[in-house]
C-alpha cells in the first residue's frame, strides 16, 4: 500500500491518513523507549512483533465484544484502524504489585492485590505521564463520570481476557495500560480501545520461573527484548512468517 500523509508520529508508532474517511494506517517502529524517553533503543523486529501480537488481542476483543479500533493487518508492520478522539488518561490495571505501584506505596513487587486496582494517568510526557484521580479527570473535563464508569467496565473486560489467555500459555498477567477513544456516531459516542495491546503496554511474568517478557527487560538490562517478546508470541501461535529479523538491540545515543 502506498505510504499516506503522516498524521502523528509517537514513540513506538506513526499514523498515516487511511484508504478511505475516518480511518488511520497505524505503523509499528521498532524503537523501544523506557524512563519517559530518557532511555531509547532500537530492537530490529519489534515493530513486527508487536503488530502481530496486538491484532492477537484486539481480534479476540472484538470477537468477545469489546468494541476496538482495530479493523485488520495491512502488512507485517501496518494495520488498518478507525479514527477516534483519544481520551489523554491512560488506564492502568495492576493485579499484581510492581514498578512505580510497588514503590510508590512500599509494597514488594510479587505481592498479589486483593482485586484488580485501576489507576488513571494523564498522558502528557513533560510532567511525566502523572496519576491523577477522578476528581481531577472530571473537574479538568476530561472525561465525564459516565466515560469514566465505562472505561472501567472495559478496563476490567480486557483484564479478564487478557489474563485468561496468558493464563492459558503460563503467563502471569501482572499489569497493563491501554488508552481508550471516542468514536462518535450522529448524536452518539462511543468507548472503544485504541492504540495497542502488546509486550510494550503489559507487565508479563512465566508463572513457573518469574521471568520477565516484557519491556522490564529493556528497561533493566535483563537481556534481549527482542527474544522476551518472540517467546511471548511463540506461546500463542501469532509468530511472524519470517523472524530472521528479530535481532538483538541497537542502543541510540
Amino acid at each position: 500500500m502506498a505510504r499516506r500523509r503522516m498524521i502523528y508520529e509517537g514513540k513506538a508508532k506513526i499514523l498515516y491518513e487511511g484508504p478511505e474517511p475516518d480511518t488511520l494506517i497505524q505503523y509499528f517502529k521498532d524503537d523501544a523507549t523506557a524512563f519517559n524517553a530518557q532511555k531509547k533503543g532500537v530492537i530490529e523486529g519489534k515493530g513486527v512483533l508487536n503488530n502481530r501480537l496486538s491484532e492477537f488481542f484486539m481480534t479476540g476483543l472484538n470477537q468477545m465484544g469489546v468494541p476496538t479500533h482495530f479493523i485488520k493487518r495491512i502488512n507485517m508492520r501496518e494495520q488498518l484502524v478507525r479514527m477516534v478522539e483519544i481520551i489523554p488518561l491512560e488506564v492502568v490495571v495492576r493485579n499484581v504489585a510492581a514498578g512505580s505501584m510497588a514503590k510508590r506505596l512500599g509494597i514488594e513487587e510479587g505481592t498479589p492485590l486483593p482485586r484488580p486496582i485501576i489507576e488513571f494517568y494523564l498522558k502528557d510526557d513533560k510532567l511525566g505521564d502523572p496519576l491523577v484521580t477522578e476528581e481531577h479527570i472530571i473537574a479538568f473535563n476530561w472525561a465525564s463520570q459516565q466515560d469514566i464508569d465505562d472505561m472501567i467496565a472495559l478496563a476490567l473486560r480486557v483484564n479478564d481476557y487478557l489474563s485468561g489467555v496468558m493464563y492459558g500459555v503460563g503467563i502471569k498477567l501482572v499489569d497493563f495500560k491501554i488508552e481508550i477513544g471516542r468514536i462518535f456516531e450522529g448524536d452518539f459516542q462511543r468507548l472503544v480501545i485504541a492504540d495497542e495491546i502488546s509486550p510494550d503496554s503489559c507487565r508479563l511474568w512465566d508463572i513457573e520461573t518469574g521471568q520477565k517478557l516484557d519491556k522490564d527487560v529493556f528497561r533493566r538490562d535483563l537481556g534481549n527484548l527482542a527474544d522476551a517478546y518472540t517467546e511471548v508470541a511463540r506461546r500463542l501461535g501469532v509468530l511472524p512468517r519470517s523472524n530472521g529479523t528479530v535481532k538483538g538491540p541497537k542502543l541510540v545515543q
